[in-house]
């Protein structure tokens, strides 16, 4: 799920990215956790089923976007999400701003002007400084082919790993 748009919750986040409603900075980043946090139970119990989850964006988005605007710092950023579910794999698929702003539908939401997603970069950078975390970092300018292939690569790898390894809680 990037943000599940079904919930009450996930209607405000839509209508604040669509440009529809103004919220205030922190309002919306406790709406993006408290959206993740309406998960944690399905997510829980299909990895108790030994049911790989896969989901696009997560905990590191929300914290990269907000700490973009400048006025709020990473620790502030992470706070909501401290015990979520953590993943044993975050890809972070690279691809330069100019080339993102080429691809389809760029622009039409609130945070896809170039320099906004500079700043996002240099906020992910920072994220994956964290070494108690597995980033892998994947250049998505290949074919979608190719990029399917090393993805599926890294992710059969890692759940060969981590098969027998207990849930853990994100920044704990």
């Amino acid at each position: 799920f990037l943000t599940d748009r079904s919930t009450e919750i996930g209607q405000l986040i839509s209508s604040y990215l669509g440009r529809e409603k103004n919220l205030e900075d922190h309002t919306i980043h406790l709406l993006f956790s408290a959206n993740r946090w309406e998960h944690v139970p399905m997510m829980k119990e299909k990895l108790h089923q030994g049911i790989t989850v896969v989901v696009d964006r997560y905990a590191f988005s929300g914290v990269a976007f907000t700490s973009a605007k400048g006025n709020f710092g990473l620790d502030w950023c992470k706070q909501p999400d401290v015990g979520l579910p953590k993943p044993d794999l975050i890809l972070f698929l690279q691809l330069n701003p100019e080339a993102a702003a080429e691809r389809g539908d760029f622009g039409h939401e609130r945070y896809e002007t170039s320099s906004f997603q500079e700043k996002v970069l240099q906020s992910f950078y920072c994220l994956m400084e964290d070494k108690t975390l597995n980033w892998k970092t994947v250049d998505a300018s290949k074919s979608i082919e190719d990029l399917h292939r090393e993805i599926k690569s890294i992710a059969k790898e890692t759940m060969q790993e981590v098969q027998n390894k207990p849930l853990g809680e994100l920044w704990k």
